[in-house]
């Protein structure tokens, strides 16, 4: 899996200076060199040290961050911390080769804080620091044929005891501050720089109009969270910084990172190329591409996650029209394809599962779930929903005794994606396969239909029977162009637009609200999902449904922006009944595919390319 143009973007795109670290957003480094200048403080009050910060920890004593406006490319970024009683503005700007930092104190303690800028080399890349005897307060870095000299605005103080290992400046805190290289900048500078650049970034994307908020908390999520792993020497998407420091220093979702790829889009072609691409370069052995892989070197080996991956690289054709990308990317893409036609049918149609596999590094979760009920619904990427409680789980077929609607409609929508990208390369003989499997698969959903009930349903594959437990999965059949004109209306008359089941003011829960695990509002039992309404979402444009389209990217877009223009917030779930995030301590406060939400609303207002038509 290797192309010219991917090569030459990777080297593009990593490159000067950006907030590549992952363990702070206050940390900004130089690419390719790994020159790191982190900002750390000292307080007084009880002596305590920030060496690191955060979006999204939740710990009394940890610190708040509020992220603002930023651009993908490092030229602007914004953001404001609250740590104990201290409160800081940290704004950065570009100018040339050169970085500026300003920070602006709003609050303080008794004794102001002290800010002290760190200086290293990280990924122990080569290079030496050495203060000038002839320009007190300033570093130089000196690295292969290359000097970057750092400077301050600020009042000196004398801190020996900083807790840091490398060389730094330590100024007071009382007053904004500007840090600088290349040359010192004052602070009212680096004030009428800063201005200019946060206006143009604002009059960037005065296009979206009265949609100009949302469009700025999609993508200013997925900036934040967008990281350089030097494992691979790449730029990636995680799914958040916190889910990333604790897994080795990244953690790749499957279906998190294809939509990831479609976010970036948005704005940005290299960095939604990187997310498709690398998270397709994870693929196993087996030819699936795994739930999740990490830093740590570990893989989910038993089980993949839901086949999102053609449906999004199709998208991205469709908007930058590059062939090479999907050359790059369809062998894998089939393989994965055969794999679930091969490894997960039970029947005529298919089924989630886990296959048991040899661990490699002795994790917990290389044998936790697998072989059984959990690893399937871990494959389901629904975690802990209700749909799966009471199913069995078959030991030799390691298959969930279930088919299950999501997935099968999923399926439909991967083979006519992927269908569609083989025309486009001219293979006509896979092209023909995917057709005529997606078409049967498309064709066996009809079996799944309850036509008393009005809806596709989840059918136990042990004993025959039908599950009434619904879920936004039930919706799928749209995407999957699997329901007749009538079907299709039935479904959103009786069930999306049903009070008791999926409508109200904050939509679409994970499970039906008249379900007996609704009240329970933990993860998938309950909470709103972005992915799920961006896939309802996308199903929804197949049909003449536009009264609920729009009405389910109105309510979506609400979800989002309460929380954004609170607390910087993009949540990787809402609650069904209280539409916020903050309310339950496993919802991660800054998980980009939370910005899907916008997306859809940016989808309905035209600032994608439309996910339909013919390539």
């Amino acid at each position: 899996m290797h192309a010219p143009e991917y090569d030459l973007l990777k080297k593009n795109l990593a490159r000067g200076w950006n907030t590549w670290n992952v363990r702070s957003v206050m940390s900004h480094v130089l690419l390719p060199a790994g020159l790191a200048l982190n900002l750390a403080i000292q307080e007084y009050a009880s002596g305590a040290y920030l060496k690191e910060a955060l979006i999204g920890r939740q710990g009394k004593d940890d610190e708040a961050i509020h992220p603002g406006l930023r651009s993908y490319d490092g030229s602007y970024t914004e953001l404001q911390l609250t740590w104990r009683t201290i409160v800081l503005e940290v704004q950065s700007t570009t100018d040339g080769d050169d970085l500026l930092l300003l920070i602006t104190p709003k609050a303080n303690q008794l004794k102001p804080c002290t800010l002290v800028l760190e200086t290293g080399f990280l990924w122990n890349r080569p290079g030496y620091f050495h203060h000038s005897p002839t320009a007190p307060g300033t570093i130089t870095a000196s690295f292969q044929s290359s000097s970057v000299t750092l400077f301050s605005s600020g009042t000196p103080v004398f801190i020996p005891h900083a807790a840091t290992q490398s060389p730094y400046i330590a100024v007071s805190g009382h007053e904004p501050v500007a840090f600088s290289t290349g040359k010192k900048r004052t602070v009212a500078e680096a004030q009428q720089l800063l201005a200019a650049r946060r206006e143009a970034l604002i009059a960037a994307r005065a296009h979206a109009g009265e949609l100009a908020e949302v469009y700025a908390a999609t993508q200013t999520c997925l900036a934040w969270d967008t990281i350089y792993d030097p494992s691979e020497d790449r730029v990636i998407s995680p799914v958040s910084r916190v889910w990333s420091v604790g897994s080795g220093g990244f953690v790749l979702f499957c279906w998190d990172n294809y939509f990831a790829g479609y976010i970036a889009a948005l704005e940005n072609r290299a960095i939604a190329y990187s997310n498709v691409i690398e998270i397709t370069r994870t693929v196993t052995d087996d030819g699936f591409v795994p739930n999740y892989t990490n830093g740590s070197g570990l893989k989910s080996l038993d089980r993949s996650q839901p086949c999102v991956g053609s449906l999004m690289v199709r998208e991205l054709y469709r908007k930058f029209r590059e062939k090479w990308l999907l050359e790059m990317l369809f062998e894998a893409l089939l393989r994965w394809n055969r794999w679930w036609h091969v490894h997960r049918r039970s029947g005529n149609l298919l089924a989630w599962g886990s296959t048991p596999f040899k661990p490699r590094l002795g994790n917990f979760w290389e044998t936790t779930g697998v072989n059984e009920t959990y690893g399937a619904a871990l494959e389901s990427g629904l975690d802990n929903s209700p749909m799966y409680d009471e199913i069995p789980f078959n030991k030799t077929t390691h298959l969930l005794e279930l088919h299950d609607v999501g997935l099968n409609s999923l399926y439909v929508a991967d083979c006519d994606a992927l269908a569609d990208i083989a025309d486009v390369l001219g293979r006509t003989a896979e092209s023909a396969e995917l057709r005529a499997r997606g078409g049967a698969y498309r064709a066996a959903l009809a079996d799944l239909w309850d036509d008393s009930f009005g809806v596709f349903l989840n059918r136990r594959t042990d004993t025959g029977e039908f599950s009434k437990r619904l879920s936004p999965t039930h919706f799928y059949p749209l995407l999957a162009k699997a329901a007749s004109p009538v079907q299709a209306e039935r479904i959103i008359n009786e069930h999306f637009m049903n009070a008791v089941e999926f409508f109200g003011p904050h939509m679409l829960p994970s499970i039906a609200r008249n379900d007996p695990r609704y009240p329970e509002q933990d993860y998938w039992r309950g909470r709103i999902w972005a992915p799920m309404n961006f896939l309802v979402y996308l199903g929804l444009r197949n049909y003449p449904l536009a009264e609920s389209r729009t009405l389910l990217a109105t309510r979506s877009m609400e979800l989002l922006m309460h929380e954004w223009r609170a607390h910087g917030h993009v949540h990787e779930n809402y609650g069904g009944d209280s539409g916020l995030g903050c309310d339950k301590p496993n919802s991660d406060r800054f998980y980009h595919w939370g910005a899907l939400l916008g997306t859809i609303g940016l989808i309905e207002a035209g600032h994608y390319a439309p996910p339909e038509g013919a390539l």
